[in-house]
């Protein structure tokens, strides 16, 4: 819509009446392939003394019964298609139309529902049956192939991370837990010889899988996020006792 919201209510001052039809989904999909190219089959309309209910049928141009996309090719569209009239049921609507200019336009308002079914017969029958098994096909489906990929897109039974992966993992388990105690005496050894350390050289010295050392680090340790020593684990002050530190005192 415009920004105004601007809508041509010629329509309603015409007091034009339109009906609300309800159609087949093939149907609908046979109109929008002659859409542009003239007729598309015959409304007719008959009605039983001053009383009776009209009777509505429409009957679709033989050239646009054949439906594309269907394996067995000998069936086709129902070509007849009776309505069932309905009341609108005291509801007030109306049908509007969006031109190019974004400009709405009121068309009419509903005067009459109705719905648009095809007469039951062995043809109608077998298009349903392929519609359904058509629409339960699985969107894909398992080939197999008669000669090796031999493009780009070569599949790869090992991709090189999960090689690295499996590496480290097996090494990881290979790392049989420490005794605590004996962790601790491997690191106060190690913090001696020099104050900052990375977690690779600490699994290096100490054999120990990642996770474990870590919690014994936690205990004994700070992490540096910053500065200098930026990923770096050094001892917490009140276990500090450097070689340097040793030689000074003496």
């Amino acid at each position: 819509m415009s920004e105004k919201g601007e809508m041509d209510l010629t329509g309603a001052k015409q007091n034009t009446g339109v009906w609300l039809v309800k159609v087949p989904k093939y149907l609908s999909q046979q109109w929008a392939k002659a859409a542009g190219r003239g007729e598309v089959g015959k409304l007719r309309i008959c009605k039983k003394g001053n009383q009776g209910k009209p009777e509505v049928s429409f009957t679709l141009n033989e050239e646009l019964t054949v439906i594309e996309g269907l394996e067995d090719k000998a069936v086709s569209a129902p070509r007849d298609h009776p309505f069932t009239m309905q009341s609108v049921g005291g509801q007030m609507l109306a049908v509007f139309t969006e031109a190019s200019s974004d400009k709405l336009a009121l068309e009419g308002v509903v005067v009459q529902r109705a719905e648009c079914r095809p007469a039951v017969s062995e043809s109608y029958m077998k298009l349903k049956r392929l519609q359904i098994e058509e629409s339960s096909k699985p969107a894909r489906l398992s080939q197999q192939l008669d000669k090796a990929v031999t493009n780009n897109y070569k599949p790869v039974a090992n991709h090189e991370y999960n090689r690295e992966y499996e590496r480290k993992k097996k090494e990881e388990g290979k790392r049989a837990r420490a005794e605590k105690q004996q962790v601790l005496d491997m690191l106060f050894s190690a913090f001696e010889k020099h104050q900052y350390y990375n977690i690779k050289d600490l699994v290096d010295i100490t054999k120990q899988p990642v996770t474990y050392l870590k919690e014994i680090l936690r205990d004994i340790g700070i992490y540096n996020v910053k500065g200098t020593h930026k990923n770096t684990w050094e001892l917490k002050p009140e276990y500090r006792h450097y070689q340097d530190e040793e030689k000074t005192d003496e």
